[in-house]
């Protein structure tokens, strides 16, 4: 089955929501390891692209296997989550922004890659209907 690809169709009324994927690789290690750090990236990323957290942050380490073991964390927001993983070993952070609020992905990933001290950056976009 073929899917439609969102940059290709035209459209006729905005997309429900967006869905942004950033790859973030050789972050900081001091940063990515600690809880109070992923928190206030958190913070400042919801005022940076005025999203509406709802409820607490919640970041959790876990994995037995060393190669996935790391924190995660997840955020509501009032118009959907933003979620990520931090892999200790590879020293690299995956992070999720879906919202029916528009939003800059580019804003995002800038602003992520300083925060985190990475060196490099991978993007991707989803126009959600």
């Amino acid at each position: 089955m073929k899917e439609d690809s969102p940059r290709r169709k035209s459209r006729k009324k905005p997309p429900w929501g967006i869905l942004t994927s950033i790859d973030l690789y050789h972050c900081d290690p001091q940063i990515i390891r600690d809880a109070k750090a992923i928190r206030r990236f958190v913070v400042e990323l919801c005022d940076l692209i005025r999203m509406k957290r709802f409820g607490k942050t919640q970041v959790v380490h876990f994995g037995e296997d060393e190669r996935v073991a790391g924190f995660s964390m997840t955020q509501l927001i009032e118009t959907s989550l933003i979620s990520a993983h931090f892999a200790n070993q590879s020293n690299t952070t995956y992070l999720d922004v879906f919202s029916c609020k528009t939003y800059d992905p580019k804003v995002v990933a800038d602003f992520s890659k300083r925060f985190f001290k990475a060196r490099r950056v991978k993007r991707h976009t989803v126009l959600r209907e």
